[in-house]
């Protein structure tokens, strides 16, 4: 079947660079039986086309994205049509997926991967902050045909809206992460690791609050945080107001090819996110026999206590008693590896295309006796 699929961004052209993995790892599977075509809105400033993984790439670029790029699923519509369109995150993309789909007759759905459905004012963030977002948000999900969500907490999230969805996580592509087997640690010294951008929903100063605790709990550490700032040094500055210098890395930007041996080196990951519809590192960590300690969002929250560790959002005093537990008891810690990591082999990449493809199978079948 022939089908469009609008993400926000990551998808560039070296899929390396400026690219979301797990956008990536689907449409290399639904590629491979499918016309794929992936309309971005933010990619390049201009709009542009080329091919990635099997699929066509469709750059809508600036200016009035949402109309252009209702526009251009229309011509490529008028190629050969489609049978669906499918929006990663909603917000933009949702609306412009929902839309094209009523004009053109045919199904659409609605994956909610990231703060679609928050408001979290102290911060600017959230899609429902201010009245134009809920109202999109309200009339699109009620439109579409499904919705579905990577984690347990966002499908709670739209059932309290109204919304019923279906939970269907975006997995680790087990060619890029071949899973490791859990093990003991290997140093006296923990090593831990934080895979986020620097920016106020990542909440990175309670993780390096939880961290202080920590050192004067008298844990020996290292840290190693990797992500890019958007805080323009503030966390930076914050380490050397802790004392935190002999304890705490920050390594920037990895690609996912460098990224793979750093978290396998590492005992433990930690996450201390304001909100999370996953996050991805949580699975690559487990497929990398590494357990994750972190406020309770997303996978974190579903997991735990049986394959993680979760505290309160903001919690940095639980925070760091939660990384110590892990720490002193080595069997806790490999018991928390093994249960995630069996989550996470179950719902890998493969997981994620075919639950995907069942549901478009299911719009298609619902769409033709309605017809």
């Amino acid at each position: 079947m022939k089908l469009a699929i609008v993400v926000p961004g990551g998808m560039d052209r070296t899929g390396e660079y400026r690219v979301i993995p797990v956008f990536l790892a689907l449409i290399a599977r639904l590629a491979r039986v499918h016309d794929v075509h992936v309309f971005v809105l933010h990619q390049e400033p201009l709009p542009a086309t080329w091919p990635l993984l099997g699929a066509t790439v469709h750059n809508i670029g600036d200016g009035w994205p949402r109309l252009r790029a209702i526009a251009a699923i229309r011509a490529e519509h008028r190629v050969a049509p489609f049978a669906m369109i499918h929006a990663i995150f909603s917000g933009s993309c949702s609306f412009i997926a929902v839309a094209a789909a009523k004009l053109l007759r045919i199904s659409s759905l609605v994956h909610i991967a990231g703060g679609e459905l928050v408001a979290l004012h102290a911060i600017g963030y959230g899609g429902r902050r201010r009245w134009k977002g809920r109202l999109r948000e309200a009339v699109v999900l009620r439109a579409t045909d499904a919705v579905t969500a990577a984690s347990a907490p966002i499908v709670d999230a739209l059932s309290a809206l109204g919304i019923r969805s279906r939970r269907i996580p975006l997995g680790v592509d087990l060619t890029a992460w071949p899973p490791l087997a859990p093990r003991r640690r290997a140093t006296p010294r923990a090593r831990l690791m934080h895979v986020a951008s620097l920016n106020l929903v990542k909440d990175q100063t309670t993780l390096l609050r939880a961290l202080a605790a920590l050192r004067d709990a008298g844990v020996d550490f290292e840290m190693a945080i990797v992500g890019v700032d958007t805080l323009q040094g503030r966390m930076e500055r914050l380490v050397h107001e802790l004392g935190l210098e002999n304890h705490v890395r920050f390594l920037g930007f990895r690609t996912q090819r460098e990224l793979r041996p750093l978290v396998a080196a590492c005992d433990l990951l930690v996450m201390s996110s304001l909100h999370e519809a996953g996050p991805l590192v949580l699975l690559e960590a487990a497929v990398a026999g590494v357990p994750t300690v972190g406020t309770a969002v997303g996978h974190i929250a579903e997991w735990s206590p049986s394959a993680a560790l979760a505290v309160a959002v903001g919690d940095w005093v639980g925070l760091a008693m939660a990384i110590q537990r892990v720490l002193v008891d080595e069997a806790l810690r490999c018991r928390l590896a093994e249960a995630a990591q069996r989550r996470a082999l179950a719902e890998d990449a493969d997981y994620t295309a075919r639950s995907f493809e069942a549901l478009y199978q299911e719009l298609l079948a619902r769409r033709g006796a309605v017809a």
